[in-house]
C-alpha cells in the first residue's frame, strides 16, 4: 500500500476532493464525508479537509434529488486524494473528454478512488490497468468483461498502490474508517465507530487487513456497558471469554493499545459528549463516568484532552 507509507511521513492536514455527476448517491457521499468530519471533530484538529467537485463546476443533484453546489470544477483542482464518485448512468459518462480529464487529475492528485461505480471511470480512463480493483456487485461480472486488463476482485475494497476502488455505499464506511485507523491510530477509529454506533465493521480487503477481532469486539461490548462502574481488567476479559493477557496482546493488535488505555478513553471520551453536550456539573460527570471525584475526572480529563473540563465547556459555548 504505497500511498499508505507516503502520507505516513507527512504531518499535513489531508486534503480530498469528491468528484460527483448527477446522480450521484447520498448515502455513499456521506459515508464517505460524515466519519472524516467526527475524525476532526474527536480529535479536535483539522485532520481532513474536503472539496466537492464536479466535471464543469456547478450543481449536481443526487439520485434522490438532492442538490449539492461545487466548490470548483475538476480542473481547478488537486489535492491529496481525489474520490470519484458516479453512482447510476456512470455508463454515460465515460467520455473521451471526462477519460482526459480524469487522467490530468490523476497527475494532480497523490490518491485517485472510485466509490461505488467510480472504478468504471477510472478504468475508462486507463488508471486501472494492472491493476487490483473492484465495484460495486451489481456490476462486478460486467466490469470484469469490459476491462480484461485489470484484476477485478470481489471485496469490500481494494488498495493498489495509490488507486482505491470500493463496492458500495456501506463499504465506503469501512474504508474511510480504515484510512483514519492508518493515519491517525485504530483508538480514533474506534471512537468514529462509537460515535456513529457501529462495532466491528466488516474491513476486509485485498491488503488482508481483517475483520476486527470478535475477542477485542466482545471486551469493548463489555467497557461500553459498564462506563460509570468500570470492572477490574480481568472481568472485562472474563466476560469477553479469554484470559487477561490474551486480551491485552489482541487489544494491542487490533487497536494499538492497551485494555486499561482503551477502556480509560471510553470513559473519557462519555466524559467530553457530557462536558459539551449538557449542563451536568463536573462532578455528576465524574459520578457518570466511574471518577471517585470530580478533582480526580479533571486530572485524567485534562491529561488527555490538555486542557480541563470546564474550560472545554467554555470554549465551546463560545465558539
Amino acid at each position: 500500500m504505497l500511498f499508505m507509507q507516503k502520507w505516513a511521513n507527512v504531518a499535513d492536514m489531508r486534503k480530498i476532493g469528491v468528484l460527483l455527476f448527477d446522480g450521484f448517491s447520498n448515502h455513499c457521499l456521506a459515508n464517505t464525508v460524515e466519519p472524516l468530519r467526527a475524525a476532526n471533530m474527536l480529535s479536535r484538529q483539522d485532520l481532513y479537509t474536503w472539496h466537492f467537485l464536479a466535471p464543469e463546476g456547478g450543481v449536481v443533484t443526487s439520485s434522490s434529488g438532492l442538490p449539492v453546489a461545487a466548490h470548483q470544477p475538476l480542473e481547478a483542482a488537486s489535492g491529496d486524494m481525489l474520490v470519484v464518485m458516479p453512482s447510476y448512468g456512470f455508463r454515460d459518462l465515460g467520455d473521451l473528454r471526462g477519460q482526459t480529464a480524469l487522467r490530468r487529475a490523476a497527475r494532480r492528485f497523490d490518491v485517485v478512488a472510485g466509490l461505488d461505480t467510480g472504478s468504471w471511470l477510472m478504468a475508462e480512463a486507463g488508471l486501472l490497468t494492472g491493476r487490483k480493483a473492484t465495484i460495486h456487485w451489481e456490476e462486478l461480472d460486467s466490469f470484469a468483461e469490459r476491462f480484461p486488463e485489470v484484476e477485478v476482485l470481489r471485496e469490500r475494497f481494494v488498495i493498489d498502490g495509490n488507486r482505491v476502488t470500493c463496492s458500495g455505499a456501506m463499504a465506503a464506511f469501512d474504508l474511510v474508517m480504515f484510512l483514519i485507523g492508518q493515519e491517525n491510530g485504530q483508538a480514533l477509529a474506534l471512537e468514529v465507530a462509537q460515535l456513529f454506533m457501529v462495532r466491528g465493521s466488516a474491513r476486509s480487503h485485498a491488503g488482508g487487513i481483517g475483520v476486527m477481532d470478535r475477542v477485542v469486539n466482545r471486551a469493548l461490548a463489555v467497557m461500553d456497558a459498564n462506563l460509570e462502574d468500570p470492572l477490574p481488567l480481568s472481568q472485562v476479559a472474563s466476560r469477553a471469554g479469554c484470559s487477561q493477557k490474551t486480551l491485552e496482546t489482541r487489544m494491542r493488535a487490533g487497536l494499538g493499545a492497551t485494555p486499561k488505555h482503551v477502556y480509560r478513553r471510553m470513559r473519557l471520551n462519555l466524559a467530553r459528549k457530557l462536558v459539551t453536550e449538557t449542563d451536568l456539573s463536573v462532578a455528576e460527570i465524574a459520578v457518570r463516568t466511574g471518577y471517585v471525584n470530580a478533582s480526580a475526572m479533571t486530572r485524567a480529563f485534562r491529561e488527555e484532552f490538555g486542557t480541563p473540563p470546564r474550560q472545554m465547556r467554555q470554549t465551546d459555548q463560545s465558539a
